[in-house]
């Protein structure tokens, strides 16, 4: 089920047709231009310039039916999605297909634990594929706000089998079982999405559900739309294989941007939706890395994030964001240069800043970095409320001089972005 069967050639001409930022894009191309790789990648600061939550050049008509959500960004330019009731349905649609790959049997009860309001997808999303499912299911929409203790009644109540939740919540989930009743032995499945899991995390979990496997509920983004779904029987989590049908994924160079097609070279996500037609998505980076393990299959393993936006737990902040905020407290401009480094200890994720001083004895540094802190709250709020749950560390900083920033070893640039997590 999709909205629209159509070809790149297809995509390509409506969205030059219709949508101004796609035309502008594309003004330098042939106009009978059908391939996708000949397209120029979709800039993400020039994107979300021109789509904004009142205007966009890069919507293709009058958004009139369907649903609206937020994807990010800061108080004073929120970045949000938008489908078509039609869109929103297949895509739901075409997920919901992986759930039995994920391991999801008939008769399962579903405890939907994923965030609902204030524009957040992945409650609602969750609903909707499990409505649309090939196998019948009970769900249990508890939402991830209730308390704790409710939250356990309930599954206990309703002898839930199947947890879905972002592991940050999980965990936290997993915590207050161990400390009250000790296990929930009826749950058999654990579905995540929105972050990696890790190590410390499955040891958490495995002594809250003994009888859980935890699999991955598939790989897909609300900017980006639905990408791939699980592999039945693959032990590891972080392999999906590509929706064929109307999804495109290519994994580029991150220093060349030359397709990759060998397995076990790591490379950019980017995505091409070709059912979407209000707010098109063509050669979008999604701001991951993967590598192939079986390209005739479209099978990949992600590998952590790439130069886009750091996601830390189920919170994402974009690299431009983090550098005004520096830039705002550095009224004397003493930081040359910046690298944001993602790190996970203690069951947690923590960003970090590195900034390179460049009046390293001069000064007040703690005065900065509180300064710094209490931006990045005003402008992600959703970090700090995260900080004070307890699902994420705090801001951390490290002061350095600019030869300690890395660098890449081919280009001599600045890694923008260092992912220790998955190291």
């Amino acid at each position: 089920m999709t909205p629209h069967q159509t070809t790149t050639a297809d995509l390509i001409a409506f969205v030059r047709q219709h949508s101004p930022f796609y035309r502008d894009l594309y003004a330098d191309l042939p106009a009978a231009t059908g391939d996708l790789t000949a397209l120029p990648l979709v800039d993400h600061t020039a994107f979300w310039q021109a789509h904004g939550a009142t205007t966009s050049s890069v919507l293709t008509g009058p958004h009139d039916d369907g649903i609206v959500f937020k994807t990010g960004g800061t108080t004073g330019a929120p970045r949000v999605s938008r489908y078509t009731r039609e869109e929103w349905r297949a895509m739901c649609h075409r997920f919901g297909e992986g759930l039995p790959a994920a391991g999801l049997l008939p008769g399962d009860r579903v405890a939907n634990l994923f965030y609902a309001g204030e524009l957040y997808s992945s409650f609602v999303f969750t609903l909707n594929l499990l409505q649309e499912a090939p196998i019948p299911t009970v769900q249990l929409p508890i939402g991830g706000a209730a308390p704790l203790d409710t939250t356990i009644a309930t599954l206990r109540d309703f002898s839930a089998t199947v947890l879905a939740a972002p592991p940050t919540s999980l965990c936290r989930l997993a915590r207050a079982v161990v400390a009250g009743p000790g296990t929930l032995q009826d749950v058999r499945l654990v579905l995540f999405s929105g972050e990696a899991f890790y190590g410390d995390q499955l040891a958490l979990l495995a002594r809250a559900f003994p009888a859980a496997e935890v699999r991955s509920i598939g790989y897909a983004s609300v900017d980006a739309g639905v990408l791939a779904g699980p592999v039945a029987g693959e032990s590891d989590q972080r392999i999906h294989q590509v929706f064929t049908a109307d999804k495109v994924v290519e994994l580029l160079d991150p220093v060349t941007g030359e397709p990759i097609e060998e397995p076990g070279r790591p490379g950019r996500v980017v995505a091409t939706d070709l059912a979407r037609r209000l707010m098109p998505v063509i050669r979008y980076p999604v701001g991951d890395l993967a590598e192939w393990t079986d390209f005739p299959q479209r099978r990949f393993r992600l590998l952590g994030r790439s130069e886009e936006g750091a996601r830390v737990g189920p919170v994402t902040v974009y690299l431009e964001d983090l550098r005004g905020v520096v830039a705002a407290a550095d009224e004397r401009c003493r930081i040359a240069d910046l690298q944001i480094v993602l790190r996970h200890r203690d069951e947690l994720d923590e960003l970090v800043l590195r900034l390179a001083d460049t009046t390293p004895g001069e000064g007040d540094r703690q005065a900065l970095a509180h300064d710094i802190a209490r931006r990045l709250g005003e402008t992600r709020p959703m970090f700090d409320d995260h900080v004070r749950r307890g699902l994420i560390h705090p801001l951390a900083l490290e002061w350095v001089t600019a030869a300690d920033l890395t660098v890449n070893p081919r280009t001599g640039k600045l890694v923008r972005l260092l992912d220790e997590r998955m190291s």
